[in-house]
């Protein structure tokens, strides 16, 4: 059975999407691109914001950067709270808790960020580590986020991690380090998407993934 954990954050222990979308919305209005449909934005929802600004409105890495440090300034102080807890998340953690699994966070969301959020939820607690991305554009994509996470770990059995996330991001890099890999649908990847990156197992909702996790 699995002993330490790593959950990715968004789409996968709470759900961003009013703060994310209106944060890309306010971002691309700064850059001259109007986007009235906030639907249209939740792609943005857990790959790195680079890669995402570049893929889906095809901006360069300068207007990329400029686009991230726009986003910033409203998520920084609004975006980020405009968040919900998935219903019993909070009860998954405490019983992964109450069995003494190694909880960390892996996310391609900026740590200070991330830290900000789950003490917001009242949920840092549970978390030996919160591990994120760097405000200056290091460590972003999710294999070094997971790599960066797993290296603090010192001595571990690496049959005995699995990574949880909802993004083919997530399983990738999961795979990309060696690690087991449990996709979510209950976030926001498509079955199809999760499907396609050949995760160990894919859970529905919480409850499955609790069943999945907690042992006995």
């Amino acid at each position: 059975m699995y002993s330490i954990l790593l959950f990715d954050l968004d789409g996968t222990l709470t759900d961003p999407k009013i703060g994310i979308t209106t944060c890309v919305q306010y971002a691309l209005g700064k850059m001259g691109i109007k986007e009235p449909d906030l639907d249209k934005l939740i792609p943005f929802i857990g790959p790195p914001l680079t890669y995402s600004f570049k893929e889906y409105y095809h901006l360069n890495d300068d207007e990329a950067a400029q686009a991230i440090d726009y986003y910033r300034e409203r998520f920084s102080t609004i975006g980020l709270y405009e968040n919900a807890v998935f219903p019993d998340v909070p009860e998954l953690l405490q019983a992964l808790h109450n069995q003494g699994k190694t909880l960390i966070v892996a996310t391609s969301k900026p740590t200070v960020y991330s830290v900000q959020i789950l003490e917001h939820f009242g949920l840092n607690h549970f978390f030996q580590a919160i591990v994120g991305s760097n405000l200056d554009g290091t460590r972003v994509e999710k294999h070094e986020v997971i790599e960066y996470a797993l290296s603090e770990l010192g001595d571990y059995d690496r049959n005995k991690v699995i990574m949880i996330g909802d993004r083919m991001h997530d399983i990738l890099g999961a795979k990309r380090n060696g690690i087991d890999v449990v996709g979510v649908t209950y976030g926001y990847g498509s079955r199809e998407e999760l499907e396609q990156a050949q995760p160990n197992h894919i859970v529905e909702t919480v409850a499955e993934l609790r069943n999945f996790l907690v042992e006995g």
